[in-house]
């Protein structure tokens, strides 16, 4: 997947862990700004937008010490991670359900989400200590009381956990997140993937292994980045577990 089909996630538990020490970082006023055209049109409070301006700033500031990000620029930060992240809320029914964020990285979507959606529960869990702790300093931080950071690995955790929806944002394709979670698909109602402008191409190539794992696509959600940031996908499947089962 290129960096332009997706949004920026660390993708492999052995990518490298090393910082950007001479990384730019943008002020909280640049990410302000940022926020404001990213979001220019859309139903956000003040308040949420100045929350995700002090997450990005915060995020971006650790980014030099561990590797959270590649993408550091500010609009595009404030689009490819935040926009994209807060489009779940328009479009998912969240109130009052159990989110599992499975390879949150620098904590998107589930940090973003959480924000907007506080009568939700989100669990953001990560295979890497490192970035869960980044992820854990975050919730402290902003005061996340809906929230919480778990080191595991997806697959573990759900044999002993169940959700209502599983977020998996720039993780792998369709047919590998679908076959990591073949042994636990009754642990959760809905599967949730963010996918590039390729998205129906990589529907069609896993469309063998979801059927035979039952998983059911439900709806895609599709829409534009501003900028000419690209175009973007919200893939939900109904899995096992929520389908009676």
């Amino acid at each position: 997947m290129s960096q332009s089909d997706e949004p920026d996630k660390p993708e492999a538990e052995d990518a490298t862990l090393a910082g950007q020490p001479d990384a730019h970082v943008p002020s909280l006023d640049e990410l302000e700004t940022a926020m404001l055209w990213a979001f220019e049109g859309q139903e956000i409070t003040p308040d949420l937008r100045s929350r995700y301006a002090a997450h990005a700033h915060f995020v971006l500031t650790k980014n030099r010490e561990i590797n959270l990000t590649a993408i550091t620029d500010a609009r595009e930060v404030a689009a490819k991670h935040y926009l994209d992240s807060w489009r779940a809320t328009r479009f998912l029914s969240l109130l009052g359900k159990n989110v599992l964020d499975l390879g949150s990285g620098a904590g998107y979507p589930g940090i973003p989400v959480a924000m907007a959606e506080p009568e939700t529960r989100f669990t953001l869990l990560d295979s890497t200590q490192k970035r869960v702790f980044v992820i854990q300093e975050a919730i402290e931080r902003f005061g996340l009381r809906n929230a919480k950071a778990v080191h595991a690995r997806g697959e573990d955790h759900l044999t002993t956990h169940r959700y209502d929806i599983v977020l998996m944002r720039a993780v792998s394709s369709v047919r590998e997140n679908v076959r990591t979670l073949r042994k636990v698909k009754h642990a959760l109602k809905d599967l949730v993937m963010w996918k590039g402008p390729s998205w129906s191409r990589e529907v069609r190539a896993g469309e063998r292994e979801t059927e035979r794992l039952g998983f059911r696509l439900d709806t895609v959600f599709e829409y534009k980045l501003p900028g000419e940031l690209g175009e973007r996908a919200i893939l939900v499947y109904r899995a096992p577990g929520g389908q009676g089962a």
